[in-house]
């Protein structure tokens, strides 16, 4: 068993999903106190750093070049630094990026921490009037190819299942459930911890009709019965 290099901190920090007065205090110390923010979206970072007067340097580190700047992060940690990833929103690594940077971090013997705050499952799980003491996370299925797959495979699953989609494709997800899993009891949460956040609740066809008479918008987690 390696010992790990106690002086080089990796640090996921889960920042707001919605309302700024969610991110913890402990979260708010720690972008302050590190050498380097890596963010998924400098833009989005910067507007929560501004919000709480936080000067940190900030540069990007998402799906899209963390591949080539992850031996750049990992030389800074090897080198004692501490360094703190934020994705968008919520909790990085979950449905986020993050995974690939913890995976190397601790193959270099690197201390990695993840700070407890926001992420829109459990909530979504806790009022969604389903049993939510044991559930499955499936974060967003593939947008195309593989979905009917993924779905057909939870046919037998008691617990809670959970996934997470986006407002236009929401009334195809819909679809999709009732037609492999049928017309079971589901919870829909949007745009939690924010100004207009609303739940759905009932039979997918209620839900669907009830979707059908509104505008769809933000960010949405679905939760389904499991099978009795």
């Amino acid at each position: 068993m390696e010992t790990e290099n106690q002086s080089a901190r990796l640090i996921m920090v889960p920042t707001p999903i919605g309302n700024m007065g969610d991110i913890t205090f402990r979260a708010i110390e720690a972008l302050k106190s590190c050498d380097l923010i890596l963010a998924e979206d400098t833009r989005q970072t910067k507007k929560l750093l501004n919000h709480f007067d936080i000067s940190t340097n900030v540069e990007s580190f998402h799906q899209n070049n963390e591949h080539a700047k992850l031996p750049y992060a990992i030389r800074l940690l090897n080198d004692d630094k501490t360094i703190c990833y934020c994705s968008d929103a919520g909790t990085p690594g979950i449905s986020d990026p993050g995974y690939l940077l913890i995976r190397e971090a601790i193959a270099n013997s690197i201390s990695v921490e993840c700070l407890p705050g926001a992420t829109a499952v459990i909530p979504a799980v806790v009022v969604s009037g389903l049993p939510s003491d044991r559930f499955v996370f499936e974060g967003f299925l593939p947008h195309k190819k593989g979905r009917q797959k993924k779905l057909l495979n939870l046919i037998n699953e008691e617990r809670t299942i959970v996934f997470y989609e986006s407002p236009h494709r929401i009334l195809k997800m819909l679809d999709q459930i009732e037609e492999v899993l049928g017309d079971r009891y589901i919870s829909i949460s949007r745009e939690i911890s924010k100004l207009h956040e609303t739940h759905y609740r009932g039979k997918v066809d209620e839900v669907r009709q009830e979707l059908l008479s509104k505008p769809i918008k933000g960010e949405i987690v679905i939760c389904v019965a499991g099978k009795i």
